[in-house]
């Protein structure tokens, strides 16, 4: 029996494992990017000013996290911002997200 984190895919009926959330959370850049989201949404110039990394990348990261459905994204007009998914900030205690199978902490 594997874990699952059902809270991620209740919208669509389906659970995703740990495994796969861990996956998309092992790349450095999209945890990092999940850290600058506990403090709140963040249009994609404030992540990447923060994180420096190339904008097309981070456009890759952000669509790694939210096709995870971990983070979502709100149109303004042209431009977006990003926030934690609230499935996600539910789990949220203080610095530390708490998957389920495991607890993510940020010091």
């Amino acid at each position: 029996m594997r874990p699952s984190f059902s809270i991620l895919g209740q919208e669509s009926g389906e659970d995703v494992s740990c495994a796969s959330v861990l996956k998309v959370l092992a790349d450095e850049t999209r945890l990092a990017v999940v850290e600058q989201l506990l403090e709140g949404p963040k249009t994609v110039s404030a992540i990447n000013e923060s994180l420096g990394v190339e904008s097309t990348l981070l456009s890759h990261h952000l669509k790694a996290l939210r096709d995870a459905r971990l983070v979502t994204r709100k149109r303004e007009g042209r431009y977006a911002s990003y926030a934690l998914a609230p499935a996600l900030l539910v789990r949220c205690k203080g610095r530390a997200i708490d998957l389920g199978c495991c607890t993510l902490s940020f010091s």
